[in-house]
């Protein structure tokens, strides 16, 4: 009892430290690139295990819940793969008009799917956690078709795609895992995600720096030499990804969600499995078309606290403006 609740409390302090995680992973690839390149096999394999188990969340019973009504889903669904990845696109030709890999590496980086760790966020701040689980199960299952065809899509014959090596890739670290992850909670009616979930949760935060680590590492020689277009392409993925996040809080706004909801379209609409796509970029691509992606875990989860102090904030002005409303005085009687 003593190592779960240990393994718990290490969790606890893990996801404190989530803004930080990531770009002190990539720090550590770098500066330990030959040590980590040879276990790079070893990245698909952690990669499916975090799949698992974050999917042990899931079960049938919310999915349908939310297929009920999807109107959310689908709205989060056209900014994920719609809106974003359009966004991105026109973006990099903008700005990298002669680099077709640039510009496939930011196709690359809004075609993946939403972030599994979405979950962490949108439950830390009042979200509406079904919603976020039926987006990630329902855009993992698509990705085998959503991710080849949106660079097809997009970048037509420009760039060589290995579109069947990448469907598989995604099959076996992302669907498979999460089927089995929801056929497990299902099974077990929940107790697996309640007995294992908790003591397991910290290895899938061990399993993520891991995996940005040694693809930091298979991308040292660009970011160990920094250069000015090295710069250009933070600079664009940080605006490209806070537009995430602008658009899907402006989406809530339009259609007048609650709360809840509006925590879940945000969060989701911003966040992006980035480790899943580095992983794809990394064995699938040109070592250019990945950088991109990996600039983008240098300040995901930073804006991801960021996005979560402003729902706060607004949530606080909200109930404040609510509670300051003048109290109609009694009609006098005649």
């Amino acid at each position: 009892m003593s190592i779960r609740n240990g393994l718990v409390k290490s969790n606890s302090f893990l996801e404190k430290i989530m803004p930080l995680l990531t770009p002190s992973a990539i720090v550590f690839g770098v500066l330990n690139e030959s040590r980590l390149l040879p276990y790079t096999w070893l990245v698909p394999w952690i990669f499916a295990m975090m799949t698992l188990v974050g999917s042990l969340k899931s079960n049938i019973g919310d999915l349908f819940a939310v297929l009920a009504k999807p109107s959310r889903l689908i709205v989060l669904m056209i900014i994920l793969h719609v809106v974003m990845p359009v966004v991105g696109w026109l973006a990099a030709l903008a700005v990298f008009p002669d680099d077709p890999y640039t510009v496939t590496g930011y196709v690359l980086l809004f075609a993946i799917p939403t972030g599994v760790v979405s979950v962490v966020w949108v439950s830390i701040y009042g979200g509406n956690i079904a919603l976020t689980l039926a987006l990630i199960l329902i855009d993992t299952l698509l990705s085998p078709v959503i991710v080849p065809g949106t660079l097809h899509l997009l970048m037509g014959t420009s760039v060589e795609i290995r579109l069947w090596d990448l469907m598989k890739g995604l099959l076996y670290m992302v669907v498979a895992p999460s089927l089995l992850g929801m056929l497990l909670n299902q099974w077990t009616k929940g107790k697996v995600n309640t007995v294992y979930g908790p003591p397991l949760a910290p290895f899938v935060k061990v399993g993520l720096f891991a995996v940005v680590s040694i693809n930091g590492a298979s991308i040292a020689r660009y970011l160990k030499h920094p250069d000015s277009k090295l710069l250009v392409i933070i600079a664009v993925t940080f605006v490209t990804v806070v537009l995430g996040y602008i658009i899907g809080a402006l989406a809530a706004r339009r259609f007048r969600w609650n709360y809840e909801d509006s925590v879940a379209v945000q969060f989701n609409a911003g966040m992006r499995n980035l480790s899943a796509g580095a992983v794809l970029a990394v064995k699938y691509f040109p070592p250019a078309v990945a950088l991109p992606v990996i600039s983008g875990m240098l300040f995901q989860q930073i804006l991801a606290a960021l996005s979560g102090l402003v729902l706060r904030i607004g949530a606080k002005r909200s109930a404040e403006s609510r509670t300051a409303l003048p109290v109609p005085e009694a009609p006098r009687s005649l």
